[in-house]
């Protein structure tokens, strides 16, 4: 279970976790209904079939909020829909008006949804008690916020926060591009990507390419173009790009992390998934510890 992309939320490091167990299991996925769209709830991170809805680790928790979604295509029903208004023209001699269409719609998506396919969804999350925050597998604020909010139904008060830093991280990011020390263990990754600081003015991708003491890069950094992506790499364990708005995207493990997994038999594939767990959950720290005073993240008290 390796992360592709971070979403980061804060909350306070004194929450207590005493009734989380009823709580997942009060909010469990349970089958999309005959006449629902959707539903959400927390799957064992072992995969639907397997016991147990959380996995913890050095007060880190591994949760899984898993879906179903009934997949009705708009197209479909107001292909019907037009059918339909077609056929009644036809017979009585004048368009449906609007009230009737909406009737029909409406029958149309009750006759439709009992039979429509049912799409599994599933998101990950990790739960740090330690450092106080939730690290979710997207890149989108809406998915992470409605990730937050499946532990919050199941605890009945989550007070977590999207990351919050004291100083821009759009200057603090131009600046390491610019020729700022970075941080400890961070290194320079091969991709960025500048806009100008004017709204709709122009942008600038990079990829592949050597980022430092380049004369190309120092031109658009001169002409006022400031950084809002910027591939970095933390030790040989590693890499990622990060965003203006902290989302932290194309994470991977390198060779440094992974080759412990490697290097070691085990016994099966829930055995692989818990070291693989461990594994991420302890580089996640470790990067969240340099990230943290590098742009001043506030804590949620």
């Amino acid at each position: 279970m390796f992360f592709r992309n971070i979403t980061l939320f804060r909350f306070p490091t004194s929450l207590q976790l005493d009734a989380f167990d009823a709580g997942l299991a009060e909010c469990a996925l349970r089958p999309v209904g005959p006449m629902e769209l959707s539903t959400r709830g927390f799957i064992s991170p072992f995969g639907r079939d397997t016991e147990g809805l959380k996995h913890v680790l050095d007060e880190a928790y591994w949760l899984a909020v898993g879906g179903e979604d009934r997949l009705l295509p708009g197209a479909v029903v107001n292909d019907m829909l037009q059918k339909k208004l077609d056929d009644i023209e036809q017979k009585e001699g004048r368009r449906p008006g609007g009230r009737t269409r909406k009737r029909l719609k409406d029958e149309l998506i009750t006759e439709l949804l009992p039979r429509a396919f049912v799409r599994p969804t599933r998101t990950d999350a990790i739960l740090d008690m330690k450092q106080g925050i939730v690290a979710i597998d997207t890149s989108s604020k809406k998915s992470g916020e409605n990730v937050v909010s499946e532990i919050r139904k199941a605890l009945g008060s989550f007070p977590a926060l999207p990351l919050n830093a004291e100083v821009a991280p759009r200057s603090v990011l131009t600046g390491w591009l610019a020729g700022e020390s970075l941080p400890d263990g961070l290194s320079m990754g091969d991709e960025c990507e500048l806009r100008d600081a004017l709204d709709q003015g122009a942008v600038v991708k990079c990829q592949r390419m050597e980022l430092e003491k380049n004369p190309e890069i120092d031109k658009h950094l001169q002409s006022g173009k400031q950084v809002t992506r910027l591939a970095l790499n933390l030790d040989d364990h590693v890499s990622f790009v990060l965003g203006e708005d902290l989302v932290i995207r194309k994470f991977k493990l390198l060779d440094g992390a992974v080759d412990t997994l490697e290097n070691t038999e085990r016994e099966d594939l829930r055995a692989e998934l818990e070291a693989r767990f461990a594994l991420m959950s302890h580089e996640l720290r470790r990067l969240f510890s340099v990230l943290e005073p590098a742009f001043k993240l506030s804590k949620v008290e």
